[in-house]
């Protein structure tokens, strides 16, 4: 479990300062299967990002994944009205209307909408278009990527969260806010491919044209590579994971000759020392699966055109040696490790984030901090309003008293 706070300094730069990390038992393949281990989980990591940060959260953005995700594209047409009939401008209120048409889709009674991103719009017969705002025309049309989730997954997750003790403003999705932190502009242009390599999953991200416009979620991820060492190695889950990070290597051309690693004894026998290729023949097998199912989803998408951007790894699982070698050798494009990196407007503690474990919990920050901004004209309007209202009351009530008494 991952927590970072994030802060808006008087320059208006996003300063990330505290970080917490904390192991889960309560999640399996991103989905809660113990409430209160979940909760404990989420406390600890919080609790961690506050000591360091100075400050003390109430309410948060979370992220949410897990097999239940689904992503599908979809379409939508409405005619443009216009503030002016003779001349059709597309205003706001179209393309919101033509977003509506294309969400306006049946799913299942367990199903809810999670995010409904638009890719891209067709004035008339003139594709391509990113933004219709203001364009003339007789019909609109929006392609959008719609994604779904369990609505009893997404409320266990949001329980969680409540009854640690903070209030959930939003639910995200994982590997969007990845995208958020580790992807360039031009990688979602050119055509990239986001994998997340987490603990219970694995979740692919596809942006073309500088959209999303694949969504899926592998069920294997960096635990069942931990598993399949303690049950070989015939060890505890907790060594299992230290040896994986200590030693763990995917990629045998990277291996020193005869190299070895001690692994711990059992009930106070002595430590057994292995040669570390054995490590290899362990964990190659279950990331070669993972990126062969990879590689089986994209061949299925219909793309336009060939994947530019590549392909970028992220999650705790990307931090083990070898990965982008084996991923390449299978995936037949290039391949970096994508760690959040400071920005023009992200900075703080940058040491302590610049790791690919930290992606989705720092563009849980970034996302949250745009919407934010977006929303907080409409309510700095509002409350001015409110003030106008208030002192135009106080003034009147002033002005009766003085009437009347004085």
């Amino acid at each position: 479990m991952c927590a970072v706070i994030g802060e808006r300094s008087e320059q208006g730069i996003l300063e990330i300062t505290g970080v917490g990390l904390c192991p889960s038992t309560g999640l399996r393949k991103g989905v809660v299967v113990n409430i209160e281990a979940t909760l404990r989980a989420v406390s600890a990591a919080i609790e961690a990002a506050e000591m360091m940060s100075g400050r003390e959260v109430s309410d948060c953005w979370t992220g949410i994944g897990g097999s239940h995700i689904d992503g599908f594209n979809s379409r939508g047409v409405v005619a443009i009205t216009g503030k002016k009939r003779e001349t059709r401008e597309i205003g706001p209120e179209d393309i919101a209307r033509v977003i509506e048409a294309a969400r306006a889709v049946v799913i299942p009674m367990d199903r809810q909408i999670l995010e409904v991103i638009p890719q891209t719009y067709i004035v008339d017969d003139q594709k391509g278009i990113r933004d219709p705002l203001d364009m003339i025309g007789v019909r609109l049309e929006s392609e959008v990527h719609i994604i779904t989730c369990s609505v009893t997954s997404a409320q266990n997750l949001i329980k969680c969260v409540n009854r640690a003790g903070f209030k959930v403003t939003d639910l995200i999705l994982q590997s969007l806010a990845a995208g958020r932190s580790i992807l360039t502009p031009e990688e979602k242009d050119l055509g990239v491919v986001l994998i997340d390599l987490g603990g219970g999953t694995t979740d692919v991200l596809v942006y073309t044209d500088g959209a999303p416009y694949s969504t899926s979620t592998i069920p294997a991820g960096g635990t069942q590579v931990t598993n399949d060492i303690s049950i070989i190695k015939n060890i505890s889950f907790e060594t299992a994971e230290k040896i994986k990070l200590d030693a763990g290597c995917c990629w045998e051309p990277l291996l020193e000759d005869n190299e070895e690693i001690l692994v711990p004894g059992v009930g106070g026998r002595p430590p057994l020392p292995i040669p570390r290729s054995q490590l290899l023949t362990i964990i190659r097998p279950r990331m070669e699966e993972i990126f062969k199912i990879v590689k089986e989803k994209l061949d299925k998408l219909n793309l336009s055109r060939p994947l530019g951007g590549g392909v970028a790894l992220t999650g705790g699982g990307a931090q083990l040696s070898g990965v982008v070698e084996l991923a390449h050798s299978i995936l037949k494009l290039p391949v970096r490790v994508g760690s959040p990196v400071p920005a023009p407007g992200l900075g703080g503690l940058v040491e302590e984030y610049r790791n690919p474990a930290y992606a989705t919990a720092v563009g849980l920050v970034l996302e949250g901090n745009d919407r934010d901004g977006r929303a907080d004209p409409e309510r700095g309007a509002e409350a001015r309003q409110a003030d106008k209202g208030q002192a135009a009351l106080f003034g009147k009530l002033r002005k009766w008293l003085k009437d009347e008494f004085f």
